[in-house]
């Protein structure tokens, strides 16, 4: 090898090519194709052949110059690509990857260590070209290859795009790192980057036209002080005063005229600035965004070896490759999808026989779709298989100790679906290699709500299902309504709000103390933000009640302002460390005027307003009946199963506990500040703050030094409850040994009996 300097370009060559070599083979085996779909394969084959030869990699040249020839013979229409013999050409793509993805310093030893593997795959791409076509080697070909039946595949109907621009000085953007060492470099699209260069241009523009309007008014300035001298000499020039006045009076015309001449320029100037500013901000943002598809680049060649292995027929269509997604949120989106994939191939679509016995066709539709909607990225996995088995989860819930038959039976499908993202949770009874032992969907949750989104499940059985993935499109800015709120103003994603509302005060009604009021047959909630955010009532009250209306997964809660001040574009910048979680508050802006703006929180005020309307922070409850001048110990469960919760909340009520509930390690550390309590009962693995790190805060806040924390969690692996113990929790209890008597008997030994 002559020349590592290029290994770089290599790579970003290797990236390219191979994603249409992959996606234009997986599509070719799935049916007849014709010249115009096999000739950008040809060029790409012949282009990683040339890139090789630069760099004296013999062993790639050989093993890309092969695959031509098999994809010319292909063209030709002298050999067929049955799927045995697009797994060959596949396993060609798959080694110049791999040897892509080699350290330089450890590339010598890899080749040689490759070589006889290198020379095998070569001789099984040169006979393929030779298979039909009758020259030399043409019955070498495994046996395997040769005469492998048509074994069901995936057919794929996606393109992926052609090799983009990339700048100069970022082609080792998508080389492979160590993980210790990830690369912060980031691909721009050419014009994107001609953009940007062009609006720092303007911006160097304006700022020298600034220095000329600062010299200006340096002038009007100078004119000024002439002025007062002239108007001083007047004062005391006796006679000559008359003139002198005169005189004044043409300074003064000529020095306004200047000035008001100048202010407006300035006025355009700071227009052109702002505007330039703006356009540079946005031109910044989009060169973090990346289509969908690039991120889906393997999912195709995943999704037709998967069906192959496990028999099975499909028809996969990747939909919204060119939605922008930001970079940084799609590179975490692999894994996650990839596990949604492979549960809808596996769990999800059934044999083909199954399928023709329910009147299906033989191949299952898998579907992967990307799109953009009220600001908000929304990513869908659906399938046409079976449908979640209802009846199997219900038994396996009870089986584990998560909840009783009887609280099982009255379970809606949301409530219900929630436990199929347990960790460790499965409705296989027969596990295997792709799946059965309950791995994957918890990482989805995990990493959704990592980035601020949520996930839901729908399904019909025997007609599928479909997962939903709501995501922010970017973490840099957001679109936001503006109110006042105590004189300050604020800001509501406008992502997150249904509509907005003047209401009269004739329209509200109020049922046990609450206020309500009736929009389009539902009665809608009326909550005060003064009250949320823990302010003061306001000095006058107006004609009529603004209220924004905040809606979540077919909930809706209305939130009363004081006033709106319309939308606005927010740059996020996240809250100082220190802070701690400031409660109902997400991040902080800077309006147009140069004032903070404080970003709420939507689904804290969602929790709390949950929270308040049903007593669970406000209000605790008891069951048991005890002596006036006796406590009741009180105990904050935290935990994001709405079942998990109610069945601890009763069973420690039961036993004559006070108890109130949070829904995640945030609301859960924000009701610590509101409230005593003898003991907190968390999970683990929790939305926002997971429980190690709410035990963590705790345990740091002098306040709650001494407070029992016990975690009650359905990892029950040593290592868990090591890191549980290590945290700062006195006791680690894991759900899948749950018991009546287990829980209330670590409670006790913890904080003794209800009443103290």
């Amino acid at each position: 090898m002559s020349d590592f300097a290029l290994l770089d370009l290599f790579r970003e060559e290797v990236d390219v090519h191979a994603g249409v070599l992959t996606a234009g083979l997986i599509a070719l085996e799935a049916g007849p194709a014709g010249p115009g779909q096999i000739e950008p394969l040809m060029r790409a084959a012949h282009s990683l052949k040339g890139a090789a030869r630069v760099l004296g990699l013999d062993a790639a040249v050989g093993i890309a110059h092969a695959m031509e020839d098999g994809l010319v013979a292909a063209k030709e229409g002298r050999l067929a690509l049955i799927p045995a013999r697009v797994d060959v050409l596949l396993k060609g793509v798959d080694w110049i990857v791999a040897l892509a993805q080699v350290d330089e310093s450890d590339l010598p030893a890899w080749l040689v260590a490759q070589a006889d593997a290198a020379d095998a795959l070569e001789r099984r791409l040169r006979n393929l070209a030779g298979v039909e076509s009758g020259t030399a080697g043409g019955s070498a070909e495994p046996a395997a290859v040769a005469s492998a039946p048509p074994v069901p595949a995936a057919a794929v109907r996606t393109a992926l795009p052609a090799a983009e621009i990339v700048a100069a000085g970022e082609t080792a953007a998508t080389s492979p790192e160590p993980a210790a060492a990830p690369d912060r470099s980031v691909k721009i699209n050419a014009e994107v980057l001609n953009r940007i260069i062009s609006l720092a241009s303007e911006s160097l523009v304006e700022a020298h036209r600034m220095e000329d309007l600062l010299a200006r008014l340096d002038i009007t300035r100078q004119g000024l002080a002439r002025l007062a001298a002239a108007l001083q000499r007047g004062e005391s020039g006796g006679a000559r005063s008359a003139e002198v006045a005169d005189g004044a009076l043409r300074l003064l015309e000529e020095v306004r005229s200047g000035l008001a001449r100048t202010l407006e320029e300035l006025e355009a100037h700071a227009r052109r600035a702002a505007l330039t500013a703006e356009s540079q901000f946005r031109e910044v943002v989009a060169g973090r965004m990346r289509p969908f598809e690039e991120g889906a680049r393997s999912f195709p060649r995943q999704v037709r070896d998967l069906a192959r292995e496990l028999g099975k027929q499909v028809h996969f269509e990747l939909s919204g490759g060119t939605t922008l997604v930001d970079r940084d949120i799609l590179a975490k989106l692999e894994a996650p999808l990839g596990h949604l994939l492979r549960n809808a191939l596996d769990h999800g679509l059934e044999q083909p026989e199954q399928r023709r016995a329910a009147g299906k066709p033989a191949a299952g539709s898998l579907r992967l779709e990307a799109r953009h909607h009220a600001g908000l990225l929304l990513i869908s996995v659906s399938d046409d298989g079976r449908g979640v088995d209802r009846e199997q989860l219900r038994r396996k819930i009870v089986e584990r100790n998560l909840t009783t038959a009887a609280l099982a039976m009255q379970m809606t499908d949301a409530e219900l679906f929630d436990f199929l993202f347990l960790p460790g949770l499965s409705t296989c009874d027969v596990t295997s290699r792709v799946s059965g032992r309950g791995v994957g969907l918890d990482v989805v949750q995990s990493m959704v709500h990592a980035e601020g989104g949520s996930v839901s499940v729908e399904s019909v059985a025997g007609r599928g299902t479909v997962f939903r993935l709501q995501l922010p499109v970017t973490r840099s800015v957001v679109r936001a309504l503006l109110v006042r709120l105590d004189g300050e103003p604020y800001a509501f994603p406008l992502a997150r709000i249904g509509y907005l509302a003047a209401l009269e005060p004739s329209e509200l009604r109020t049922v046990e103390g609450r206020t309500y009021f009736v929009a389009d047959g539902v009665n809608i909630a009326l909550v005060s933000a003064r009250e949320l955010l823990e302010m003061g009532a306001p000095e006058t009250m107006g004609d009529r009640i603004h209220a924004v209306i905040l809606m979540n997964q077919g909930e809706s809660y209305a939130i009363e302002v004081d006033a709106f001040l319309g939308e606005s574009e927010l740059v996020v910048r996240p809250l100082d460390a220190r802070f701690g979680k400031v409660p109902h508050v997400s991040a902080v802006s800077v309006g147009e005027d140069g004032m903070p703006v404080l970003i709420l929180d939507v689904d804290d005020l969602f929790r709390s307003i949950a929270s308040m309307l049903s007593g669970g922070l406000a209000v605790g409850r008891r069951n048991r009946a005890v002596p006036a001048r006796q406590r009741v110990r009180r105990i904050l469960v935290v935990d994001d199963s709405i079942t998990v919760r109610e069945l601890e909340r009763r069973l420690l009520e039961h036993h004559g506990y006070e108890v109130d509930v949070a829904v995640d390690g945030m609301e859960g550390w924000n009701a610590l500040g509101l409230g005593r309590y003898d003991l907190v009962v968390s999970d683990v693995d929790m939305p926002r703050m997971n429980g190690i790190e709410l035990v963590r805060r705790i345990r740091a806040d002098a306040r709650f030094g001494r407070l029992p924390i016990m975690i009650v969690s359905y990892k029950d692996r040593e290592e868990d409850r090591m890191a549980g113990l290590e945290a700062g929790a006195d006791y680690y209890l894991a759900k899948s040994g749950f018991r009546d008597d287990t829980l209330i008997k670590a409670v006790r030994e913890l904080i003794g009996e209800a009443a103290v």
